[in-house]
Order: C-alpha cells, then sequence, then structure tokens
C-alpha cells in the first residue's frame, strides 16, 4: 500500500495500519524530521494508550499499555553504535513477546537481530507538507 497524506490525515493513516499490518513488528523507516514519531504516537494513541507516547531516543525503548491491557514497546535506535548495544537491552526478549507491540526507528541498525515477520512503513517527506507513506513486509 502507497499512499500521500497530510498531518490532518494521520488519525486515519494510523487505523489503516493497524487495520492491514500482519505482523505487530513494524518499522518505521525515513529520514530524520519525516515523522516517524509523529505517526508513532498517532498509532499508539489510536490502540488505546491514554499517556503522551515520547521518542525513547535516549532511553532505546518505551512501554506503554493501551486500555484494554495490550502491551507497546516502542524503539528509537538512532543513537546506537552496534546491535551489541541493543543486545544488551535484550532486545530479543521484546521482539519475541508475542503479544506486544514493536514500534521502531532506525531499525537498520539492528537489522540482523530482527524476527523474520514484520512490516515494513517507509516514510517520505514531499514539497507539499505531504508525507508519502509505503506500507510493506519483506
Amino acid at each position: 500500500m502507497q499512499q500521500n497524506y497530510t498531518l490532518k490525515e494521520l488519525p486515519e493513516i494510523a487505523k489503516t495500519i493497524i487495520a492491514t499490518t500482519t505482523s505487530k513488528i513494524l518499522l518505521f523507516n525515513g529520514e530524520m524530521g519525516v515523522g516517524k514519531t509523529t505517526l508513532i504516537k498517532e498509532v499508539v494513541k489510536q490502540l488505546g494508550v491514554t499517556d503522551i507516547a515520547n521518542s525513547p531516543t535516549f532511553s532505546l525503548v518505551n512501554e506503554y499499555i493501551t486500555d484494554d491491557d495490550q502491551t507497546i514497546y516502542h524503539f528509537d535506535f538512532y543513537r546506537i553504535e552496534t546491535e551489541e548495544e541493543a543486545l544488551d537491552i535484550g532486545i530479543e526478549e521484546y521482539f519475541y513477546d508475542d503479544n506486544a507491540w514493536c514500534f521502531i526507528e532506525w531499525g537498520n541498525k539492528v537489522e540482523n537481530l530482527l524476527p523474520l515477520e514484520f512490516v515494513n512503513i517507509n516514510l517520505i517527506a514531499n514539497t507539499d507538507n505531504q508525507r508519502t507513506i509505503e506500507i510493506k513486509t519483506p
């Protein structure tokens, strides 16, 4: 799936992601400032989290609980230098928790640690204040 959207359309995009993904492990890809964290915040909200989601750039992972007790892990691997840093926080336990959602920014930095099943969400900034989103499975 590929489509353009504006910030105003973000809630509908988030609902589409939730409804159409085939895995609970989602990689959000795109350049710095394209809106990965903003989109994740909206997906978290649509899943029923009442807390305000923030980027885990310095902590590497944030955990949220939805209204119906689902767990969401939000990772930001921008600042890691080696995959061993991700292993040190127990990334494999997070990824293989079948009941949890995992939202991953900068997943390319841990590509050798990713499970076989995940969904790529690619974001591209357009010149007209829109974003292009492409959702695909490997």
